[in-house]
């Protein structure tokens, strides 16, 4: 063979590995792209909820789910600054806002739980069976008098909004920096609770949470029920329209299975220890937690969820 025939070929055989090698980049670039990032609320996470549905999803769908365990003011600001490609959060009002300011779309109620305030079993401030207004005020008094510390998340989230607001309910505007008694722990759900039981104080916390950590602490539910104290979870996908390099349609898929009837499934057979701690509520959210958008939710998401409208 000549010499500039040997060329040729060798050349030509650059030209094919090349070829064969940079389909197989993009080949595998795209299947790395097949991911998103939910960023949601450490509630779902501490649960262990998510460690529950996201390998159903991510078999079936092929989609990996990169969790942001955040509270819920993290989570909207991510949301906001296009980082994340769907949130799961649990801020009513705050949610109707990022939805007003157009950062996210088509907001579809999830589940829900309730709120509970836990405390030493010796129970000083005198909480429980007590109303929530005097439940609220007996904490002011015994916290003022030095007899028991509250710890607060102070971090924005969800629940930290919820305290504030059942704090409000009664009048009162709690500051950490001048009142010894009241304690802002910048922290995790799961991290305050750890930080309450070791101090024998009393805290706000979710159900999911507490009944997936109970068994850890030395702590007792002083107080539940009151209908304020319900705890609706919503997801929204984050608006292509503002941020273009979001991987939306990937993301109404997740947000679609959650509200599926194997999703909503799912989350009502979540149990831990024979307790269940989250309620689906998709398509009647508005007779469970007064939620003002359920025609809505129902009418855009059963286009992708198999047309299910939510358990009777």
């Amino acid at each position: 063979m000549k010499k500039n025939q040997k060329i040729a070929l060798w050349g030509l055989s650059i030209i094919i590995i090349a070829t064969f090698s940079f389909g197989g980049f993009i080949y595998f670039k795209h299947q790395s792209e097949k991911k998103i990032i939910l960023a949601t609320t450490t509630s779902t996470y501490d649960s262990g909820l998510l460690d529950y549905l996201l390998p159903v999803f991510e078999e079936q769908n092929g989609i990996t789910v990169e969790i942001l365990s955040v509270g819920t003011g993290q989570a909207l600001s991510i949301g906001q600054s296009g980082d994340a490609d769907v949130l799961l959060v649990h801020a009513r009002t705050r949610e109707d806002e990022f939805i007003a300011n157009e950062y996210g779309i088509h907001r579809t109620c999830v589940m829900y739980n309730d709120f509970i305030l836990v405390g030493p079993s010796s129970n000083p401030a005198h909480i429980q069976n007590q109303n929530l207004t005097t439940a609220l005020n007996n904490l002011i008094s015994a916290g003022e008098n030095g007899t028991i510390s509250f710890y607060s998340r102070g971090d924005g989230s969800g629940t930290h909004s919820k305290e504030l607001a059942l704090w409000d309910s009664v009048g009162f505007t709690p500051n950490a920096f001048n009142m010894t008694w009241y304690k802002e722990t910048g922290a995790s759900m799961g991290s305050t609770l750890i930080i309450t039981n070791e101090n024998q104080g009393y805290t706000l916390i979710d159900r999911g949470t507490w009944l997936a950590t109970k068994a850890t602490v030395d702590l007792v539910v002083v107080h539940e029920g009151d209908p304020i104290l319900l705890n609706p979870y919503g997801a929204i996908l984050i608006n292509p329209e503002i941020h273009s390099g979001i991987n939306f349609e990937m993301a109404r898929e997740f947000v679609a299975f959650l509200v599926s009837e194997q999703g909503q499934t799912l989350i009502n057979e979540y149990k831990v220890n024979g307790e269940q701690l989250f309620h689906a509520d998709f398509g009647n959210c508005d007779k469970l937690t007064g939620c003002s958008t359920t025609s809505t939710e129902i009418e855009y998401w059963t286009n992708y969820n198999g047309n299910f409208t939510g358990f009777d």
